[in-house]
């Protein structure tokens, strides 16, 4: 991150419980997974961003409750039997999640 509060707010919006240690790093906590969101100056997201996925129950129902938050991407049907969608953060990190494809017949 290059901006802890921008970070914090960002993914307050996202429906995480954020908390800030010091001054150049929280934490953003949901359902159980917490990012550690750390300042680093000459981060680059050319360079350097990071990406996670996070297994959830429903694709569509997060893609929903983010959809007013910029940069997230609806889910889709993948050939390896899960939806999946994305979110970018305002610092390049990359955050896929995905939920597995109802039974097929």
């Amino acid at each position: 991150m290059t901006d802890l509060p921008r970070a914090l707010a960002h993914y307050a919006a996202l429906g995480c419980h954020v908390t800030q240690h010091d001054e150049t790093y929280g934490f953003a906590a949901r359902a159980g997974i917490e990012l550690h969101l750390t300042v680093v100056p000459d981060h680059d997201p050319l360079r350097t961003a990071s990406a996670a996925y996070l297994h959830v129950a429903d694709a569509d129902a997060l893609a929903a409750e983010w959809a007013h938050v910029e940069r997230t991407g609806a889910p889709v049907d993948t050939d390896y039997g899960l939806r999946e969608g994305w979110h970018i953060d305002p610092d390049g990190n990359l955050l896929r999640f995905g939920s597995p494809l109802a039974s097929r017949p």
